[in-house]
């Protein structure tokens, strides 16, 4: 477990958490989100938090679902207050480096410290051991994991916390949140993933997720939704007597102005405005706003974001406007459209000439939202692209959408475990396959140049590419793979950076190149330990 040599004290937590079941890493079963006789046992989880005292009883909180943009939202809410001076405390998953970054408590927004982890865990271990034994070992990693930060929380007398739901929503385990602790619902957007776990559909999807609404209490949806979607939301929160403000509302509007740089690292100046008048009357103007999470839908998070926060301010908490532009300014999520610095880049071996992005895009939504970072800031130089992903992802639509626009120079194909292991790995043979397959679909011209170590000298990778012998120097997207018994190394940006340099003839006075990680947050948690 990655995080420092602190947490060696953890070192019993860990073994201890190994032990129960986890679904990050082996797979969440067919029908397991779903609120039915194949969802998850919600009662199991009631019951360990009564052995605990209750613990989420103790706090009000906002809790949020979505397919995608649940933890940039919630990172965008908890600055917001933090900003205004409140205690928060703030739970998402999944990690890159440590798991305590699911955690972060107080006004800094960092990880959990070890000894407050260390502390609650050993106060709580003899209930969990007997919640274990009573419900005959069915306790999962993420339900125990859940029950220590709402711990936490309590024993920090958090003012507020900002919870993200794992999976779907109606079965999850943090939806044990009550009506009288909920501050706000949260749903942020409705896609594909997860598709089998949440009942085969995107209705199911969003049936699933519009489980986390409440008797009488204010449901923020994102957006944009499709009608029939949105409309299975809302007859939810109108069974639930439950208010609907809509971050996609006609009265919202927003822009970005420009896209700059600042110490290496690109920013968008956004405006964004709020004029709410049925359901929830909302209004703000927020001018020249510098946003660090680039891209139309980061925009949208943040308005997500800001909407839920006047929701908070109407219902009568404490929230200025100064408070809310300077969260939103605040915020940035590592390996969510990150920029490495030009020290960060040097670092890993790379010359100027290599701009490098790390992106945990996984979805098809994702993948088209990343394409677009990547349009609006990639330098005129060529692109490549290291993907590795999980097994129960939509890979074709993945590679559809980044061999779509802007098309790649290169792209490489690695693997990384996921959450510690390797049963939903998938291998970078297979994964080069199928990108192979969806460029000849797509009409592009493509070379497969085999299995790439990325230990490789710099001379032998460009052999590698000239050798090709349907390699000519005209416009041929280069699709490699590293060797399925090779985990992912960061030797594999400095052969991507090589080949983009071959891939426009070796003229190494070309336009800067920009060489993106991306396809899984796991991948992408193997580069950020290097940066350190």
């Amino acid at each position: 477990m990655a995080g420092g040599d602190e947490e060696g004290q953890l070192g019993d937590f860990f073994e201890y958490m190994e032990r129960l079941r986890n679904y990050e890493r082996s797979g969440v079963p067919r029908g397991a989100g779903t609120d039915s006789d194949d969802g998850f046992d919600l009662g199991r989880m009631r019951r360990l938090l009564r052995r605990l005292g209750d613990p989420h009883t103790h706090f009000p909180a906002v809790h949020i679902a979505g397919t995608k943009g649940k933890g940039s939202t919630a990172a965008f809410l908890s600055n917001i207050m933090r900003e205004q001076g409140y205690n928060v405390g703030c739970y998402s998953s999944p990690h890159l480096l440590t798991i305590r970054e699911r955690i972060s408590v107080g006004n800094d927004g960092g990880p959990v410290p070890v000894g407050l982890l260390s502390d609650v865990f050993d106060q709580a271990k003899e209930a969990i051991d007997e919640s274990i034994e009573s419900e005959n070992g069915a306790l999962t990693h993420f339900e125990v994991f859940t029950a220590l930060s709402f711990l936490i929380f309590s024993r920090e007398n958090v003012d507020i916390a900002i919870v993200e739901a794992g999976l779907g929503g109606a079965r999850d385990a943090t939806n044990v949140i009550q009506s009288t602790e909920l501050a706000a619902s949260v749903i942020t957007t409705v896609g594909r993933e997860h598709l089998a776990a949440l009942g085969g559909s995107l209705q199911s999807i969003a049936i699933a997720k519009s489980g986390i609404i409440k008797q009488q209490r204010p449901v923020v949806i994102g957006g944009p939704f499709s009608a029939n979607i949105e409309q299975i939301i809302r007859d939810r929160a109108f069974l639930t007597q439950s208010p609907v403000i809509s971050a996609c509302d006609p009265g919202i509007k927003s822009i970005t102005k420009f896209i700059d740089w600042d110490n290496g690292k690109p920013y968008q100046r956004c405006d964004i405005s709020i004029d709410i008048s049925k359901d929830m009357p909302l209004s703000i103007e927020l001018r020249d706003i510098n946003l660090q999470m680039l891209g139309e839908h980061q925009r949208q998070n943040a308005v997500t974001a800001s909407t839920t926060a006047l929701c908070l301010r109407h219902i009568g908490w404490g929230v200025s406007d100064a408070s809310i532009q300077a969260g939103l300014e605040e915020t940035q999520l590592p390996g969510r459209s990150q920029f490495l610095t030009q020290e960060e880049a040097l670092g890993l071996g790379l010359d100027e000439a290599s701009t490098v992005l790390i992106d945990g895009a996984h979805t098809e939504a994702a993948a088209k939202a990343l394409s677009e970072v990547i349009k609006t800031v990639r330098p005129e130089g060529p692109l490549a692209l290291i993907v590795g992903m999980a097994n129960d992802k939509e890979h074709l639509a993945f590679a559809e959408q980044l061999l779509s626009d802007p098309r790649p120079d290169v792209v490489l194909l690695t693997e990384a475990s996921i959450a510690g292991g390797a049963s939903r790995v998938m291998p970078a043979s297979s994964l080069k396959e199928v990108w192979m397959a969806v460029a000849r679909n797509l009409g592009i011209d493509c070379v497969d140049i085999g299995t790439i170590s990325g230990a490789q000298a710099p001379e032998n990778v460009a052999e590698l590419a000239r050798s090709s012998s349907r390699f000519s120097g005209k416009p041929t997207v280069m699709i490699g793979c590293q060797d399925d018994e090779a985990p992912f190394s960061c030797d594999l940006i400095r052969a991507a950076s090589q080949l983009m340099i071959e891939s426009r003839g070796g003229d190494e006075d070309a336009s800067p190149g920009l060489v993106c990680v991306t396809g899984s947050l796991h991948v992408v948690a193997s580069v950020l330990p290097h940066l350190e």
